[in-house]
C-alpha cells in the first residue's frame, strides 16, 4: 500500500498488459476505462494518432473522477505502422491472417502515445515512443494457430511480444516495454515533469 502523501497513478486503459508492466515495476494503480470512441481521430500520421487517442483517454477519465490532490492520470495507445498503413487492433480473425501473410518476414514501427494530466492542477505532458519491430517469416500454419489463440484479435497491429507472439518477432530496436503499450523510461520523463519520481510511485511492500 502507498501512504497518504504519496502520488497516485490512475491508468485510463483497459490493457492489462499495461498494467502489469507498472506492477512489475512496483507501481500500484487504479484504472478507470475511458470508453473513447476511437474513431473520431483522423490523421495518416501513426505518432499524432495514438498520442490524440492517448490524450482523449486521459482526458476523459480526469474529467469523469472528482478532484483530488495528488492524482496524475495516464493515458495511452498504441498503433503499428507498417507498409504505409496504420493498424490498430483487427478484431476479426480474416484481417490478422492477412496482416500476418503481409508482415511475416518484414518490419514495421510500434507508436504507443503516452499523455499524463492531473486531476487537479490541469498540467499535462505527452510524448510518443517508437520501436522498429521485426518480424519473423512465420509458415502458414503458424499464422493461423496463432490468429486461432485469439491473442492477435486483442492487441494493436496484431502481435505481442510478451505472450504467444513472441516467438513471431525476431528482434526490435528500441524500447520492449513500448511494444507492449508503456515505456516506463517515457512515463520516467513524463512525472519528472511534475516534478514526481518513480521511487515516490513505488508500492510499500512492508505496510
Amino acid at each position: 500500500m502507498q501512504t497518504d502523501n504519496t502520488p497516485r497513478l490512475v491508468l485510463a486503459s483497459a490493457s492489462p498488459a499495461r498494467r502489469a508492466l507498472l506492477h512489475a515495476a512496483g507501481i500500484d494503480v487504479d484504472v478507470h476505462v475511458s470508453g473513447v470512441d476511437e474513431s473520431v481521430v483522423e490523421t495518416d500520421d501513426p505518432a499524432d494518432l495514438c498520442l490524440a487517442l492517448a490524450r482523449l483517454k486521459a482526458r476523459a477519465v480526469a474529467a469523469a473522477l472528482p478532484a483530488d490532490p495528488g492524482v496524475l492520470v495516464l493515458g495511452c495507445d498504441s498503433v503499428l505502422a507498417f507498409g504505409g498503413e496504420i493498424l490498430g487492433k483487427p478484431h476479426t480473425p480474416a484481417e490478422a491472417v492477412k496482416r500476418w501473410h503481409a508482415m511475416r518476414g518484414r518490419s514495421g514501427v510500434l507508436y504507443t502515445g503516452h499523455h499524463l494530466t492531473d486531476l487537479v492542477t490541469g498540467k499535462q505532458a505527452e510524448e510518443v515512443g517508437a520501436t522498429v519491430v521485426h518480424f519473423a517469416d512465420l509458415t502458414d500454419d503458424e499464422v493461423s494457430r496463432y490468429v486461432a489463440s485469439g491473442e492477435p484479435l486483442q492487441v494493436a497491429g496484431a502481435f505481442t511480444i510478451d505472450g504467444k507472439g513472441g516467438a513471431f518477432v525476431d528482434r526490435i530496436e528500441g524500447d520492449a516495454g513500448n511494444v507492449i503499450g508503456l515505456s516506463l523510461p517515457l512515463f520516467r520523463r513524463l512525472l519528472m515533469t511534475f516534478g514526481v519520481t518513480v521511487p515516490q510511485l513505488w508500492r510499500n511492500e512492508e505496510a
